[in-house]
């Protein structure tokens, strides 16, 4: 019995380490190996340009941090951003997207909806039990996480809901020596999110949702992907969800969305969307990024366009890139329809973390950008536009 005891005792301890690894390991090495920094991309910033991009109002417009097992408000040594170090690149606005599932073999190609790798990183990242099968439990979630943060944040990070509650919060931003908090708005990727029930977004609206992607990498029951399978346009559930998306306030994001779909889209929408991250067609050829014609509906209809900063929208990841990338932009739709849309944490690889954003001011200084255009490109455009098109009061 003493052999069985300990052979017993040997076995729970196995299990206990196998289990301790699991849930505190997996998340990290996953989330780790997944965004990474490829630093002989960087380029290195020059006064000129560190001296501008201090007066910036940088606005990003798309950001994966709250999928991982990460506390946003401590800085971490893996990833690519958390609020010190959005603090630390002079980040004044991050839009924080949620995401709900991505289908394992993930390409640009084709994917099915069948499997779903958010299933086994929820359940290795201690997310409660609703969120293992749910969708809109998983957006939920990753909601409450960015709303936890502001509220233990000390001020370093504001979550706004309304025009009036950015207005506000930059103008505290300005107006409070030594205070320069993080303005998140929050936003989902992809619409699967509502668990194909029309009211689901009336509950997206009320937990802070103010952004949301018809689709992400595979076809939903709202719309067509880019990289689906069917990549078919708007079901009958998907024109309802723009109707009721655009009479709430939440801006509809067309990025991952298929041809199709982005065309039936734009047509119905009678406010602006957004493309949140994205490439262009002429500097990165690939089923994601905008054509010119794409770029020039968009511009016609007063949307912005978020530029990408990983190789699937730029090709090269470097600084360089996104700056080709944007001049483009800028020269088919107009520098006020143009952002950026960094993909910081979406498993992407980039020449730089969120606290050295300033080698995208140095490389649109190299490009022969004006500083006037740079402040437009680099968070300006967001800020009016956000301004412009967020519910209002607050």
């Amino acid at each position: 019995m003493t052999l069985v005891r300990r052979l017993l005792a040997a076995l729970a301890i196995t299990a206990a380490v196998a289990c301790l690894v699991f849930f505190l390991g997996v998340a990290r090495f996953v989330g780790a190996r997944m965004n990474q920094v490829d630093e002989t991309k960087a380029l290195a910033v020059s006064e000129r340009a560190a001296a501008l991009h201090a007066t910036l109002r940088v606005a990003d417009l798309h950001n994966d941090l709250l999928l991982w097992d990460r506390d946003p408000i401590t800085r971490r040594g893996w990833g690519h951003t958390d609020v010190p170090r959005l603090v630390e690149g002079n980040v004044t606005l991050q839009v924080f997207s949620t995401v709900t599932k991505t289908p394992k073999g993930q390409n640009y190609e084709r994917n099915s909806a069948a499997t779903d790798n958010i299933t086994l990183l929820a359940v290795a990242s201690r997310w409660p039990r609703r969120t293992w099968d749910s969708r809109l439990q998983r957006a939920l979630y990753q909601a409450d996480k960015l709303e936890h943060a502001a509220g233990i944040s000390e001020g370093r990070l504001i979550v706004a809901h309304s025009a009036e509650e950015l207005r506000k919060a930059l103008e505290f931003r300005a107006t409070t020596p030594g205070i320069k908090p993080v303005i998140g708005v929050l936003a989902t990727e992809g619409l699967q999110a509502i668990d194909g029930a029309l009211a689901n977004v009336d509950t997206l609206y009320a937990h802070g949702f103010r952004m949301a992607g018809l689709a992400h990498f595979f076809d939903n029951e709202v719309a067509g992907s880019a990289h689906g399978e069917a990549k078919g346009g708007l079901t009958a559930l998907g024109r309802s969800v723009l109707a009721r998306m655009e009479a709430l306030g939440i801006l509809v994001d067309l990025a991952h969305a298929s041809p199709e779909s982005f065309a039936e889209a734009l047509a119905l929408s009678s406010r602006p969307v957004v493309v949140s991250h994205t490439g262009v067609q002429a500097t990165c050829p690939g089923p994601r990024n905008l054509t010119d014609d794409q770029l020039r509906a968009l511009a016609s209809r007063g949307a912005l366009i978020g530029i990408g900063f990983w190789d699937g929208a730029v090709c090269d990841p470097s600084p360089q890139s996104i700056a080709k990338a944007i001049r483009h932009a800028v020269n088919v739709a107009g520098l006020e329809r143009v952002a950026l849309g960094s993909d910081w944490d979406g498993a992407t690889t980039v020449a730089f973390g969120s606290d050295q954003v300033a080698q995208v001011t140095e490389a649109l200084l190299q490009a022969g950008f004006t500083e006037a255009e740079i402040r437009a490109v680099m968070g300006e455009n967001t800020l009016r536009f956000l301004l412009a098109n967020l519910p209002r009061g607050g």
